[in-house]
C-alpha cells in the first residue's frame, strides 16, 4: 500500500472547481444527529482537509414534510462561522421521485422545469444563507421532460452567478448522454458531475456509465461507498442493530422502505461483505478504510461522498485519503465480485 501525506484534490468534470477526494454528505443531520453533533462532525471533517460538502433540499432522510430543508438550515448556520469561499457546497433539486424524495412544498407536482428549479434554488440559498451554490444537481431525473428545458433553466442560474457548475444524480447512461448531447447542441451548461450509488457491493456503474464518464470528462461522485453501512459488517449474522437505518426499514418501514432495505441487506450482500472484511483484515486495514479507498481510486471519481452520525466514524474514512490499494488487493476484491456478482441486484 502507498500512503500519501495530504488529501488529494480533484477537478469536477471540465470545470475549474477542484475538491477534496472525500466529500462529507449531510443527510443524517436532523435525524440521526442533532445540531451540536452535526456541527462537531462538520468541524472535524474540515479540520482533516475535507472542503466539499453535499446536501439536498429534502434532507434529512428519511424525508418528511416536517423536517425537509432542516439540514440546509443547519448547514447555513454553521457556514456563517466559516470562510464561505474556502468550501465547495453542493445541493440538489429533488425532481419527480414518485413520493420518495419529493419536497413537501411541491409533492406529487414536483418537476425540474424552470418554475420549480427557480423555486428550489431560492429556497436552498435562503436556508443556507449564501449567495451561490458551487454544484447544483438534479436529485432524480425525468426522462419524459425535454432536456433542453431543464438545462436552459440551469444555464440561467449559472449566468446569474447563483450556481457555478451543474450535475445530475441517480442517472443512467441514456439520460447522461442525452443531456450532454443537448448541452453541446444548444450551447447550454453541461453536467460536470454525476452522483450515483457505487460501492464494493454495487459495481453496476462500471457496466456503462464509467465509460461515459471517461470519454465525456464527467466526474462521478459516488454515494453510499459503505453500501448503506452494510460493508461495516453490522448486519452480518442476521443482526439488525438498534438505531441503524435499514434495521428500522426492515422491521417497521413502509413497503417501499422495506424494499429498499432488502436491496442493501440480503444473503448475497452479507456474504460478499464477509469476504471483503477478510481482505481488509489480511492487509491490516479497517473495512471502512478499504471500502472508501477502493471507491476513490477509480480514475473517473472526483470525490467519494461519505455520511456519518458520530465524529469517531470519520477516523477510518479520513485514513483512506492516505491509502492507495495495491494490485494484489484489487485482484482479491475483483475475485469476490466475480464469485458474488451484483449482490445488490
Amino acid at each position: 500500500m502507498r500512503h500519501d501525506k495530504y488529501m488529494q484534490q480533484n477537478r469536477l468534470g471540465k470545470s475549474g472547481i477542484v475538491v477534496s477526494e472525500i466529500c462529507l454528505g449531510t443527510m443524517t443531520f436532523g435525524t440521526q444527529c442533532d445540531k451540536s453533533q452535526s456541527f462537531r462532525i462538520l468541524d472535524k471533517a474540515v479540520d482533516a482537509g475535507i472542503d466539499f460538502l453535499d446536501t439536498a433540499e429534502v434532507y434529512p432522510v428519511p424525508p418528511t414534510s416536517k423536517l425537509a430543508g432542516l439540514t440546509e438550515e443547519w448547514l447555513g448556520e454553521w457556514l456563517k462561522t466559516k470562510s464561505r469561499d474556502s468550501l465547495i457546497i453542493a445541493s440538489k433539486i429533488a425532481g419527480p421521485a414518485h413520493g420518495w424524495f419529493n419536497p413537501p412544498v411541491r409533492g406529487d407536482k414536483a418537476a425540474i422545469d424552470r418554475h420549480q428549479i427557480r423555486q428550489a434554488i431560492e429556497g436552498s440559498l435562503r436556508r443556507m444563507q449564501t449567495d451561490y451554490i458551487d454544484l447544483y444537481q438534479i436529485h432524480w431525473p425525468d426522462h419524459g421532460m425535454r432536456a433542453e428545458d431543464t438545462l436552459a433553466a440551469l444555464d440561467e442560474l449559472v449566468a446569474e452567478g447563483k450556481v457555478r457548475v451543474t450535475g445530475t444524480s441517480n442517472e443512467d447512461a441514456y439520460g447522461l448522454m442525452k443531456s450532454l448531447w443537448t448541452s453541446d447542441r444548444c450551447g447550454l451548461t453541461r453536467y460536470d458531475t454525476i452522483q450515483n450509488n457505487f460501492s464494493l457491493n454495487n459495481r453496476r456503474f462500471e457496466d456503462e456509465l464509467a465509460e461515459v464518464c471517461r470519454r465525456e470528462h464527467v466526474s462521478l461522485l459516488p454515494y453510499s461507498p459503505l453500501a448503506g453501512g452494510v460493508l461495516t459488517g453490522k448486519y452480518n449474522g442476521a443482526q439488525y442493530p438498534e438505531g441503524a437505518r435499514f434495521s428500522s426499514y426492515l422491521q417497521n418501514g413502509e413497503p417501499r422502505q422495506k424494499a429498499m432495505a432488502e436491496r442493501f441487506v440480503n444473503d448475497r450482500s452479507v456474504a460478499a461483505t464477509e469476504k471483503f472484511i477478510a481482505i481488509a483484515e489480511e492487509v491490516g486495514m479497517d473495512i471502512v478504510t478499504l471500502a472508501t479507498a477502493w471507491s476513490k481510486q477509480h480514475d473517473y471519481v472526483a470525490s467519494t461522498i461519505v455520511g456519518v452520525s458520530q465524529e469517531d466514524q470519520l477516523d477510518p474514512i479520513i485514513a483512506a485519503s492516505n491509502v492507495l490499494l495495491d494490485n494484489d488487493t484489487l485482484k482479491k476484491i475483483d475475485q469476490v465480485s466475480q464469485d458474488i456478482p451484483y449482490p445488490m441486484g
